[in-house]
């Protein structure tokens, strides 16, 4: 028992200087910036070709799962930073090259990038409407943003590995 107690001290311990420092949002940046790396790499790494590629025809293309990867980025962090979302169409609707994609998903982590930079941990702490008007703190919506990104590069490491790559968290 006496473990356990010293073990939470610590560790509320560790945690206070962050928040007392103001540094949630910034901590919640970094992580987006990892998942951007990883959501990054795999594009870059992969062939044209894999763009298309799906294991099942009931799941989307490889190309399709990055599509919504900034597609998501978009919508998710405009709900965050309150504003309209710049991108007007469906990114994996309309975009289909690996250049394309590319390039939709730059701008969507760049606009996201804005987002976490121009956020205050007490902006992060006041509540928004999100996934269907369900209140939320600013700053899970954003942490929500890096986990949704996440759950879709697990999707992308699958495809890779069974094309005998490994992907770039690997490597």
């Amino acid at each position: 028992m006496k473990t356990w107690m010293v073990l939470a001290a610590v560790g509320f311990l560790a945690f206070t200087p962050v928040v007392a420092q103001g540094q949630v949002v910034s901590s919640l940046a970094g992580l987006h910036g990892v998942t951007e790396q990883a959501v990054t790499a795999t594009a870059d790494q992969v062939s044209e070709e894999l763009y298309s590629f799906r294991p099942t025809e009931e799941v989307r293309t490889l190309g399709q799962l990055l599509a919504h990867i900034a597609d998501a980025n978009y919508q998710i962090c405009s709900a965050a930073s309150g504003r309209t979302n710049p991108s007007t169409e469906s990114i994996e609707q309309t975009k289909t090259t690996k250049a394309d994609i590319k390039a939709a998903l730059a701008g969507a982590f760049a606009f996201c990038r804005g987002v976490y930079a121009n956020t205050t941990d007490a902006q992060g702490a006041e509540t928004i409407p999100f996934l269907g008007g369900q209140q939320m703190a600013r700053s899970a919506v954003l942490a929500f943003n890096s986990g949704h990104t996440y759950e879709h590069y697990g999707n992308l490491v699958t495809y890779m590995r069974i094309n005998g790559i490994t992907p770039p968290t690997s490597q």
